[in-house]
């Protein structure tokens, strides 16, 4: 054997003992590949990312080929034509599909953000914010009927404004392109996303002056979903994949922002680190990131309120017509260290930060 070729294999059986030390072998059993959709690339999905990047979808011997796909409508379209297999979406796409009478229905089966992940953004800086002050101004909105837009139209009203009459509100820009837009001078105010936000505030751009995660409350915001035949047929990737996601929730939560942005970096390469830090600490400060995958009926009936005030709800649908818990609480039930699959939610504000191992893309 010639002595590259002898490199090659010594090299190559290192990797194979690392990889077995590491634990990211699968589980026994054929590596099972699943098409994931995401609807943008946020900080906002950072559990999503650290299941990746630390390994925790390899361990359980899943294969994820992530792409994003901007804008709820889009995601939807690729998980119904078969273009993705699960998807990360906000739960009220599943009830749009199901008020159309879908005889093969979309099904949420595992949460990832337990509130709205957008920051109320002010084009000039102000000594002091008041919801007053948004009468009269331009505001760059969201898509109708999108989860961002209506957690915005939520929150106004309960501060006695009418998003249709009190505001200059612009919708005709797509979602992928609204930050940019507000970026070249279109609006007084918009809804941004992490780590966008950070990244304006560091351009002095503005700042942000509100949270509309605080004030619309606890949602299934972003929610793993598939067709109904996809997870009765796949009922063991679904599983694998709910357990991964719960290991990320719980690394998420003992972890802090320096060790989260580290983790999360290969996702964001052109962000400083400073940035996804100040971004992470946001979410986590305000319990954004959903502690397990739960969906709990408060949040369900949330939604639906969010969806009503809107006008986009045309009757309530019970949780358990759209929502599968089984796979969240046996990803509990299996993983949870001093847990069980009765737990509640908890604001991720709870949990203690520790330092363990830190590792390492709308």
């Amino acid at each position: 054997m010639k002595y590259g070729a002898r490199c090659k294999a010594v090299v190559a059986a290192a990797l194979l003992g690392l990889l077995l030390l590491s634990g990211c072998a699968p589980k026994g059993g054929q590596t099972i590949e699943i098409r994931l959709g995401e609807v943008a690339r946020t900080v906002f999905y950072a559990p999503q990312y650290v299941a990746l990047s630390q390994g925790m979808f390899a361990q359980e011997g899943l294969d994820v080929q992530l792409a994003t796909i901007p804008g709820g409508d889009k995601a939807m379209t690729a998980l119904l034509s078969n273009q993705a297999d699960i998807a990360l979406i906000g739960a009220e796409t599943s009830i749009y599909v199901y008020q159309q009478g879908a005889e093969d229905p979309i099904i949420n089966f595992a949460q990832l953000t337990q509130k709205d992940g957008t920051f109320l953004f002010a084009r000039q800086t102000q000594d002091s914010f008041d919801w007053e002050k948004l009468k009269q101004q331009s505001f760059l909105g969201q898509r109708k009927g999108g989860m961002p837009q209506m957690s915005l139209e939520f929150t106004l009203r309960k501060h006695g404004i009418d998003p249709h009459k009190d505001l200059k509100l612009i919708q005709n820009i797509d979602f992928a392109n609204v930050a940019s837009a507000f970026g070249s001078g279109t609006g007084d105010y918009v809804q941004l996303f992490e780590p966008q936000a950070s990244i304006f505030e560091k351009e002095d751009r503005g700042r942000v002056v509100a949270s509309i995660g605080v004030e619309s409350g606890e949602l299934p915001y972003t929610v793993y979903m598939a067709k109904q035949s996809y997870l009765n047929t796949n009922s063991e990737a679904a599983q694998k994949f709910t357990n991964a996601i719960y290991r990320a929730q719980q690394w998420i939560a003992a972890h802090s922002p320096e060790q989260i942005a580290e983790a999360i970096t290969p996702y964001f390469k052109d962000t400083e680190l400073a940035v996804l830090m100040s971004s992470i600490k946001r979410y986590k400060e305000q319990g954004t990131y959903a502690m397990n995958p739960m969906i709990e009926e408060k949040e369900w009936n949330n939604l639906q309120d969010v969806m009503a005030s809107a006008g986009e709800l045309k009757s309530p649908v019970a949780l358990d017509k759209l929502v599968n818990p089984s796979f969240a609480k046996q990803a509990i039930s299996s993983n949870s260290i001093g847990n069980t699959e009765t737990d509640v939610k908890k604001s991720t504000t709870e949990a203690t930060d520790t330092a363990v191992d830190a590792g390492g893309s709308p």
